[in-house]
């Protein structure tokens, strides 16, 4: 599963991936032309993503961009209602929401609606498993990141990206996708990101780099989009807190395609460092938080 650095040109990368082992394998061209063709993800979300402080002024940024929005508007007002977030009286506007949920809150919100509504657009089993897994990455990355260096606004946001790559795959050929997780599913040793190589002639985090270059995201996201499966480095920055998010969200049941290197939550929980595996909940209790707050997004 290791990849390389990624390079500056991306039609070098794209053409060096290309496997030739199906009968009539997606030409790189193919694949570039297909991913700028999808649609956009949501403009609302895109901005959230570059707002990285808390100060008053993203705040009110990041207010005027939710309510301007009547979709997006609709969503955090419905999800501000809810028992996930259980505020004492009703929330009526998107500047109260914003003001009671606060910046970093609000954010994280506006960036998780942003992705459930983009994969909306393909709503397959595939994609829908995706989702799931994105978020409880993402709620991974934010818990591991309050006890280490690493910002949890950004550990929460990559770990909500990394996997984009496998979206855009699920909805440029959903049958093909579906045939893929199938695969994975009967044969334990099949390695599924050799399956996209073959299938689409690209795996899923070039296709997600490609998505994240595109959307002029920061260097970061590009990093944990492209290198989520790379083996681990022990060093304390964002792609290690994807990198592991990513392997206990699997072990959490949350999985997006099923593969022979899924393991136990205590054998994943072992490669944490111990500043984080010391004050992290029970992983039943961090399951049913992760399953939670996914019930309430989707129910909105």
């Amino acid at each position: 599963m290791r990849h390389s650095r990624p390079p500056d040109d991306m039609s070098v990368l794209l053409m060096g991936i290309l496997v030739a082992s199906r009968s009539k394998p997606a030409e790189p061209k193919e694949i570039l032309l297909a991913l700028e063709n999808l649609p956009p993800f949501p403009r609302v979300a895109l901005k959230a993503m570059n707002l990285l402080s808390g100060t008053d002024t993203s705040l009110s940024e990041l207010c005027d961009l939710v309510r301007y929005d009547p979709v997006f508007a609709g969503e955090i007002l419905r999800i501000a209602n809810s028992p996930l977030i259980a505020f004492s009286k009703e929330v009526t506007s998107i500047m109260q929401a914003s003001m009671l949920l606060g910046f970093r809150r609000m954010r994280k919100l506006v960036i998780t609606v942003g992705l459930r509504s983009y994969m909306d657009k393909s709503p397959t089993p595939a994609v829908r498993a995706c989702w799931r897994h994105s978020v409880a990455c993402a709620m991974v990355a934010e818990q591991t990141a309050r006890w280490n260096s690493v910002d949890r606004d950004l550990a929460y946001t990559a770990g909500i990206l990394h996997d984009i790559g496998r979206v855009a795959l699920a909805t440029l050929s959903p049958q093909a996708y579906s045939n893929l997780v199938e695969r994975a599913e009967t044969e334990p040793t099949w390695d599924p990101l050799q399956g996209e190589r073959e299938y689409f002639g690209i795996d899923h985090c070039s296709a997600g780099l490609q998505l994240v270059k595109s959307w002029n995201l920061p260097e970061l996201f590009i990093k944990t989009t492209f290198l989520h499966h790379e083996p681990l480095t022990y060093q304390e920055d964002a792609p290690e807190v994807v990198r592991l998010s990513c392997r206990l969200a699997d072990a959490l049941g949350f999985v997006a395609v099923r593969h022979s290197s899924i393991r136990s939550c205590e054998e994943v929980l072992a490669e944490f460092p111990e500043s984080v595996r010391k004050h992290m909940p029970g992983t039943e209790g961090l399951a049913g938080e992760i399953a939670k707050e996914i019930g309430v997004i989707e129910a909105a």
